[in-house]
């Protein structure tokens, strides 16, 4: 377990020792068991409500991630959605949330809006995620504590402007003045460190965490994403403006051809794309049909590896990189003497 190497607004609001978030992922893939783990390693982590729709399943969830964290802070991530029953559904997760003791969390989806005054009430900090700075100034504005800009290397949502993590991590410290933490095609100290250097607060990463060994999901894919080069993602929905970078599949190629043909209709697109199918590929390691969330990142995954082990390698691989800037540094110094 390393020790804290930087201290940020990040590290400091949420409590934690390595300005490192871990995303979602993916309905009951983030659990209880594997954000406890990226805790105790001292990263935040957000067990995703959606994947526990009944209520007394996610109030488990909850209460077994207090335990295996030794009563430390961990998140939650919440997608609002404009769907039906949405709204509902949201409001039973605040509830137990907040009546868990629950400081932080993760909003996605539309605007965080209609959450704010009862996660504020309640003392939440809120970080809100978003595929573009634009959306960030509106977040703001809003009174959120913090933003998540993903840029278009992230597996998942990235957006329909394909603006890059590198782009949106300078621009985004530049125009914004509250935390910011960069996500996107992340996996390594040395994107890390640079993120710092940017101005950003803290990184997250999703796609680098597949090969976790406390997540949820079958051995034997991820060892396929311990064999990927980061090649094998397309990015499918675009018919219905919805962008989504996925592991290339059978339901990734139907999408796809959906998508070409002027596609806009979401009933066209429902068999592909219901959320059952990736559940299930994650528990069977099947991993032909789905929209499986899956970035460039996985070419960091090296093997499949318990969390404080991943944490260990990114902190010692920044330490390196600043020593490197160090070294440069002192040669420019030299060059002008």
């Amino acid at each position: 377990m390393r020790e804290a190497l930087f201290t940020t607004r990040i590290t400091e609001m949420l409590g934690i020792r390595h300005p490192i978030l871990c995303g979602g992922l993916g309905p009951a893939i983030a659990d209880a068991d594997y954000v406890a783990a990226v805790v105790n390693a001292g990263g935040m982590g957000f067990i995703v409500a959606a994947g526990f729709p009944d209520p007394d399943a996610f109030r488990e969830q909850l209460t077994r991630c207090r335990l295996l964290t030794g009563g430390k802070g961990f998140g939650v991530n919440l997608y609002i959605s404009r769907q039906a029953g949405g709204a509902q559904r949201l409001e039973r997760h605040l509830q137990i949330l907040i009546e868990a003791g629950v400081k932080c969390v993760e909003t996605a989806g539309a605007s965080p809006e209609p959450v704010l005054p009862m996660l504020r009430d309640a003392g939440v900090k809120v970080l809100h995620k978003v595929p573009a700075v634009r959306y960030a100034h509106t977040a703001a504005r809003l009174g959120v504590d913090g933003v998540i800009v993903v840029g278009n290397d992230c597996g998942g949502h990235p957006g329909i402007y394909g603006i890059s993590s590198m782009v949106q991590a300078a621009q985004a410290t530049a125009e914004l003045s509250l935390p910011i933490v960069i996500a996107g095609g992340i996996g390594t100290g040395r994107q890390l460190a640079a993120s710092l250097a940017m101005g950003a607060d803290a990184i997250l990463m999703g796609s680098r965490m597949l090969v976790a060994k406390e997540l949820a999901i079958h051995d034997a894919y991820k060892k396929q994403v311990v064999r990927g080069d980061g090649t094998e993602s397309i990015v499918v929905k675009t018919g219905l403006k919805d962008h989504h970078r996925v592991l290339v599949n059978d339901s990734a190629k139907a999408v796809a051809a959906l998508d070409a043909s002027g596609s806009s209709e979401f009933e066209q697109y429902r068999a592909h794309v219901m959320g059952a199918l990736a559940t299930q590929a994650y528990r069977s390691g099947d991993s032909r049909q789905g929209m499986l969330d899956y970035g460039p990142a996985v070419v960091f995954a090296d093997a499949i590896k318990p969390v404080e082990s991943i944490f260990d390698e990114m902190i010692d691989d920044a330490r390196n990189a600043l020593t490197r800037l160090g070294q440069l540094t002192r040669q420019l110094k030299n060059d002008h003497d």
